[in-house]
């Protein structure tokens, strides 16, 4: 699979531009002091949906409705922002939108993607199987089955990459998560496109480590599970795809414990009074676990996402 060029990246950053903002890249002083280099922050927790996903949703359901008008509705499986970007893609084109979660999955995001006019339906024990079932529905129904990671999904999430890479003059390194992949493949994609020479690093969940393993075997490698409270890098079965394009375009993969997460997720708050779910807190968790690489430095973190419930946040303002 090739990742999309500047020209695809600019056609959809055309169709995003028409339902939202670009998103602001702020550095930070109080995280400069942390870390003890220039960090750029890029606030995708500033969508409409609060975070990144919105972007390939748009860029998917553009191109779908296009091509089949009559299209009687999508399905996708999700721990919730990939839903919400597509429940509010499906509302701006007028398509019905179903949306497959696992058992225990976040109330919060489940009542965001129900009020975007989402229907829910709640199986499984984690994402992969809700996937599984998601596919299932789909030839039931006779609905569109929209995957997690998809070439459309891609450029849609790109420009992110393009605004931040565009914005901020010679970044050394981005820090980015990982759940499918599609965010990183994004980040790549614009770095590429537009010839610079900035580092890329994956970052995963000790809790979720598929991506990782898969980096350093330079092929795809399934875990058992994928127990982390960072549910949007809840990870156990990688894409192929995603993997070779990760393992071509970035320079490394760093791992991070819950601890870690929540500990950034505390720094958001108390540094820039911003709020982090735990895949968009990973990034700065893995620079400041990493710090003595990037003194005086330029270096910038994907805050991928805000949603998370209410008890987790209160969790994470409790560490010590």
């Amino acid at each position: 699979m090739n990742l999309p060029n500047l020209a695809e990246i600019d056609a959809a950053a055309a169709i995003v531009y028409r339902h939202m903002q670009p998103t602001p890249q702020i550095a930070w002083p109080l995280l400069a002091e942390r870390a003890g280099c220039e960090v750029w922050v890029k606030h995708e927790n500033h969508t409409p949906i609060g975070a990144f996903k919105v972007r390939g949703g748009l860029v998917y359901l553009d191109d779908l409705k296009r091509r089949e008008p009559e299209l009687p509705g999508i399905i996708g499986a999700t721990r919730g922002n990939h839903g919400q970007s597509l429940a509010l893609a499906a509302r701006a084109y007028g398509i019905p939108c179903t949306l497959v979660v696992p058992h225990g999955n976040s109330v919060e995001k489940n009542r965001a993607m129900r009020a975007f006019g989402a229907e829910l339906i709640e199986t499984g024990h984690d994402f992969q199987a809700a996937y599984e079932a998601s596919q299932a529905r789909a030839g039931e129904r006779g609905l569109h089955l929209v995957a997690s990671f998809h070439p459309l999904l891609i450029a849609g999430v790109a420009t992110y990459a393009r605004e931040l890479l565009m914005a901020v003059a010679d970044l050394d390194v981005v820090f980015v998560p990982i759940g499918l992949g599609s965010g990183i493949c994004g980040m790549i994609a614009a770095r590429d496109a537009l010839g610079l020479k900035t580092e890329v690093i994956g970052v995963v969940a000790e809790n979720a480590p598929a991506y990782l393993h898969s980096f350093r075997e330079k092929r795809p490698v399934s875990t058992n599970s994928a127990n982390t409270l960072a549910d949007g890098m809840a990870c156990r079965v990688p894409v192929a795809e995603a993997v070779a394009a990760i393992n071509r375009g970035a320079a490394d993969i760093i791992a991070v414990s819950e601890a870690e997460i929540l500990a950034a997720m505390q720094c958001y708050f108390s540094d820039i009074h911003n709020i982090a779910e735990g895949a968009g807190a990973a990034p700065l968790a893995a620079l400041l676990k990493t710090k003595e690489r990037w003194k005086g430095r330029r270096v910038g973190v994907i805050l991928s996402g805000g949603n998370l419930d209410r008890d987790l946040y209160i969790r994470s303002l409790s560490t010590s």
